[in-house]
């Protein structure tokens, strides 16, 4: 809990909102998708995915394949407990939606699904495609229902190894618009991902990487990234770090409250 907060206070000290920004990109991301106010008829389709998984009582066996939980002390856990409490939120789906919109997303990667809230705000945008991958069979099976209820057909789940399926997936789809990180919050096993993941970006990519203040080694992580030679501008939202490789940019890190 130290940690967190520390964490949390150094963020704040460092952070900005559009005022000050001197990248025009950046600028525009921040007051055009960040900031934006408008009330997307998408946000209906998310607010209900997310609202069905928060009522369900069914309980299931979770396999854990990332650095486990801080919340549940089994691995049995009610669904509408694990959406509550490791889902994304409200605010984040809806800016994770407004993201893929604006950044015209075409197609897109998410590692760890769990009951694909996140996986729903990327695909509410119905023009982008997505590869979801979740390790854990009970709860990818819950995630395959909610798609299959909300037509979300522009959504492919896999099931199994990270490892495996990226290797699937790659061999398919070699390019990305967006990858959504949110598999594991461990340090080495993200710089591994981010590095098996790196060929596969292009010029106008962004990667999204969840969690990357949960630990220390996980900002020693965000730290790895960010000085990647690939790499241009990342954005810290404490919660989030978009990377971006855009070679027209010059080398900038932000630090931005949403």
């Amino acid at each position: 809990m130290f940690f967190e907060i520390k964490s949390y206070l150094k963020f704040l000290s460092k952070s900005q909102n559009q005022h000050g920004l001197h990248s025009p990109f950046v600028y525009d991301l921040v007051t055009k998708c960040f900031y934006d106010k408008t009330s997307y008829p998408e946000y209906a389709l998310i607010k209900s995915y997310r609202n069905d998984l928060l009522r369900n009582r069914q309980k299931i066996k979770v396999t854990d394949f990332g650095a486990g939980s801080r919340v549940f002390k089994s691995d049995v856990r009610p669904v509408f407990a694990i959406a509550k409490n490791a889902g994304i939120t409200l605010h984040r789906a809806k800016l994770l939606f407004r993201l893929t919109r604006y950044l015209d997303i075409e197609n897109a990667l998410e590692l760890g699904t769990s009951l694909g809230i996140a996986s729903a705000a990327i695909g509410a945008n119905k023009q982008t495609k997505l590869s979801t991958i979740e390790g854990c069979k009970a709860t990818a099976g819950i995630a395959k229902e909610q798609f299959r209820r909300y037509e979300l057909d522009n959504i492919k789940l896999r099931t199994g190894s990270f490892d495996e399926e990226l290797n699937t997936v790659i061999k398919t789809k070699p390019k990305f618009d967006l990858i959504f990180v949110d598999g594991n919050h461990k340090k080495d096993t993200t710089l591994q991902y981010f590095k098996t993941l790196l060929p596969t970006a292009h010029n106008d990519s962004v990667f999204i990487f969840d969690d990357i203040h949960w630990s220390p080694g996980m900002e020693e992580a965000w730290e790895e990234i960010k000085n990647h030679p690939k790499v241009q501008v990342t954005i810290d939202t404490y919660k989030w770090g978009l990377v971006f490789f855009r070679k027209e940019q010059a080398k900038q890190d932000f630090v931005i409250r949403v």
